[in-house]
């Protein structure tokens, strides 16, 4: 396999609910070798998340929709092994825009050299330390304003979102509730992660009445990630000027026609609730802040984080499924 051939994911049908192996095709193809101002790329991890449901839509809500017969894309790691750039050197390691295929050509303008702090650790950069761990950062602290002595609930608590939320919320003083679909991920925030109260919402039944019994004194901030039942509980348990950061709806990705909402909606008037959807994107200007504060956490051992690694780009399609059945732990990545 030569420098310039590149083995890639296209995606050739638009899935109606779940994605399947018939919705996407391998493909290599010859690249042209990079020009002035661009960069060879080989990819050494690639992350898989749920916004990319979305953008195999047709009407993709806040991203682009992902072309048919074309390579998708998303964050991704790799090295630079060939340069025609005196920004971008051979060598450097960076975050580019090419998941889905394990060689691209891209443009020095958008790469980003990363200078890691653990050349072992490189996949953070995809998780914590990435895109996942800047829009738990936005979204709790400028959409949740939570202040010590509050109550967090957290949805898909020990998902690349959730489990950083948690800890963000802890350390600025909060009693944590984080919702998860199994024991083991329960015991894994209460005991590493320090959350105050699990559940789980699989097997606790009525998920009001346990959210009810997690938080006695009401729910002040709630991180939205999955819709749905967990929404209405949510909104039953809130307290009055409560706060949702609205992050995503994993619940209902993949329904092939709307599911029921929530019944409760006009709790938000009379508890005077403030619900806010967030596009982290939108809020570069906090990304300094939040990468001083992110790796001061995580090497002080203040920050947890897990992953879940697949080998081999051949495996990125089960990795990406694997997220909507709650068969991931922490951040799902892909090493290739």
């Amino acid at each position: 396999m030569s420098n310039y051939s590149a083995n890639e994911i296209h995606l050739i049908n638009r899935p109606a609910g779940m994605p399947s192996a018939a919705d996407v095709e391998m493909v290599q193809r010859e690249l042209t070798p990079p020009a002035a101002g661009q960069v060879l790329i080989k990819n050494l991890y690639m992350s898989v998340d749920p916004y990319m449901r979305g953008r195999m839509r047709e009407n993709a809500v806040y991203a682009d929709a992902y072309q048919l017969n074309k390579a998708m894309y998303g964050g991704a790691i790799g090295e630079v092994i060939e340069s025609q750039s005196d920004k971008v050197k051979i060598g450097d390691i960076a975050l580019n825009q090419g998941a889905w295929r394990d060689r691209l050509v891209a443009d020095d303008s958008s790469v980003t050299v990363l200078q890691p702090f653990d050349k072992d650790r490189l996949s953070l950069y995809l998780g914590a330390l990435g895109m996942p761990g800047f829009t738990a950062y936005v979204g709790l602290k400028k959409f949740g304003e939570p202040k010590a002595g509050e109550t967090v609930f957290v949805s898909a608590a020990s998902g690349a979102v959730g489990a950083i939320v948690c800890q963000i919320a802890r350390q600025l003083g909060c009693r944590v509730v984080g919702s998860v679909g199994s024991d083991s991920k329960a015991q894994w925030l209460k005991e590493k992660c320090g959350v105050d109260a699990t559940i789980n919402y699989k097997t606790c039944g009525n998920l009001t009445k346990a959210l009810a019994e997690a938080a006695p004194d009401g729910v002040d901030v709630y991180f939205e990630n999955v819709g749905g039942e967990h929404l209405q509980a949510a909104l039953n348990v809130m307290n009055p000027f409560g706060r949702i950061a609205a992050c995503g709806m994993i619940s209902a990705y993949n329904d092939a026609k709307p599911a029921p909402g929530p019944n409760n909606l006009m709790l938000i008037v009379g508890k005077k609730i403030r619900i806010n959807g967030f596009i982290v994107f939108d809020h570069s200007e906090m990304q300094a802040e939040f990468l001083e504060k992110m790796v001061g956490w995580i090497q002080d051992g203040k920050i947890q984080y897990q992953e879940t690694v697949y080998e081999g780009l051949d495996k990125a399609l089960d990795a990406f499924l694997a997220l909507f059945s709650g068969d991931n732990f922490g951040k799902m990545i892909v090493k290739i």
